[in-house]
């Protein structure tokens, strides 16, 4: 019974056993003899392993340590050259100053000569890059910086060309302040095209392009660029007018505040034109300008008809006829048609015909009337609406900009203004229509009277 558990046991323990090495081909013990030469044959294979790995390991560490010593002599070396590099800076550093010492000693004077003659040349090369003879004379910008470099180096001394140069150009540029020079130039339109054309400098203020058109200097492209909003009124007739001109005396609007569109020229195009300060009413705008023409078309309308009215009136007064294409003429048929009718009767008939031509001579003046009053009132809605607007931005992004409230409080105005402009000329056509309508009604009246006058007359001499 032992024999066989012990068996079982071996073909267990062999079952399970693997070599490390991977070499000895697995096999099952029969007996534990064959159990224990295949563990023998494993601790030889494994002992053969070791060793081998070993001798890696020692090589390793032997290369290693010649790594080692191989970095260590390299960085004595370094610090060695460093040492080296060191005593050779000093003694650089001794010479450079030796050498800056005898350059000033030989300079004596001239040094302080050179330093005004650098913050000049820098103080023009500043001046010169936005100014508007650049464009006419590019260049000279990069002759000073140039010179400038070359004098901060302090291991070149500037020439008397140079100097003179310097001197030169300074006195060109105050020349050319005075002048008003025409000239070709590439100039780029607002949608981009480039092209040749004759532009006219004036001074250093403005310069303009032969169709009025005012320009501006870009110094960062060296180019001339037309202003894609112009000023407005009568200051581009005037920059066209001296463009096309040869002699003489010009009007010309000058921009003393800067060449490139300064701060009133800015302020010029900046500013609103009437179409667009009409469209800053908003549509309370739209409609008391609607509001307002329609008055316009009546009033010319009204005295249009009146005109044509008191035509007729004074050409039936000239005559003892009544026609009936006049309302003086339909009065007098009246008393044509009734001759023998008595006095009261006559003068409430005539009467009667007064009052019915009276609605169609004051047609429309009433509504002329009603416009004028209206016109303010919408005004004042538009400009209260407008307030209430800027006041609800000043809550949401504060009173920072008085640029922008000044800009909300001039549009909510505008509607103000609007109305006015309404207004006013609404009264004047008014008492202008009310008087053609009353002078023909007068005219009615006194002959009405007249007439009554006559029939009563002529009842009494009977």
């Amino acid at each position: 019974m032992s024999i066989k558990f012990a068996k079982a046991a071996a073909v267990a323990l062999a079952g399970t056993l693997t070599f490390a090495a991977g070499q000895v081909p697995a096999q099952e013990a029969q007996t534990l003899d064959q159990l224990l030469e295949f563990v023998k044959r494993g601790q030889v294979q494994e002992a053969k392993e070791n060793r081998a790995r070993e001798q890696r390991f020692a090589q390793d560490k032997a290369n290693q340590a010649a790594e080692l010593a191989k970095a260590e002599a390299e960085r004595t070396r370094q610090e060695e050259l460093s040492a080296q590099l060191e005593d050779k800076f000093e003694e650089n550093e001794l010479l450079v100053s030796a050498k800056q010492a005898q350059l000033k000693e030989k300079l004596g004077t001239l040094a302080e000569l050179f330093g005004h003659l650098t913050s000049t040349a820098g103080d023009m090369a500043t001046n010169l890059e936005l100014s508007l003879t650049s464009a006419q004379y590019p260049g000279r910008e990069e002759f000073l910086n140039q010179l400038i470099s070359k004098m901060s180096g302090s291991d070149k001394l500037p020439s008397i060309e140079e100097i003179e140069r310097v001197w030169y150009e300074l006195n060109r540029e105050m020349v050319e302040s005075g002048k008003v020079v025409a000239f070709n130039a590439e100039l780029a339109k607002p949608n981009g095209d480039k092209v040749e054309s004759k532009v006219v400098r004036v001074g250093l203020f403005n310069i303009v392009s032969d169709e009025g058109k005012y320009l501006q200097y870009v110094p960062s492209k060296g180019t001339l660029e037309e202003l894609a909003r112009q000023p407005s009124g009568p200051y581009i007739g005037w920059a066209k007018a001296l463009a096309n001109s040869t002699e003489g005396l010009q009007k010309f609007g000058v921009d003393p505040t800067g060449p490139s569109g300064g701060s009133y020229l800015a302020a010029l195009i900046n500013s609103p034109n009437l179409e667009e300060r009409w469209h800053q009413g908003g549509y309370i705008g739209y409609a008391i300008t609607a509001l307002g023409v329609f008055a316009f078309l009546l009033a010319i309308w009204r005295l249009i008809v009146l005109t044509g009215v008191g035509a007729r009136v004074n050409k039936q007064l000239k005559t003892d006829k009544a026609m009936e294409n006049n309302p003086l003429g339909r009065v007098l048929k009246i008393h044509e048609d009734n001759p023998s009718m008595d006095t009261e009767t006559l003068e409430l008939k005539l009467s009667e015909g007064v009052l019915k031509e009276t609605p169609k001579l004051e047609s429309g003046l009433t509504l002329l009337k009603i416009i004028a009053a209206i016109a303010p009132l919408m005004g004042l809605l538009g400009t209260v609406t407008g307030m209430i607007i800027t006041f609800q931005a000043i809550t949401i992004f504060g009173a920072g900009d008085p640029k922008a409230m000044a800009g909300g409080i001039s549009g909510a105005l505008v509607t103000t203004v609007l109305g006015l402009l309404v207004a006013i000329p609404t009264v004047l056509l008014h008492t202008i229509v009310n008087g053609r309508a009353q002078r023909i009604l007068h005219v009615l009246n006194e002959q009405t009277t007249g007439i009554i006058a006559e029939h009563t007359e002529a009842n009494l001499r009977k």
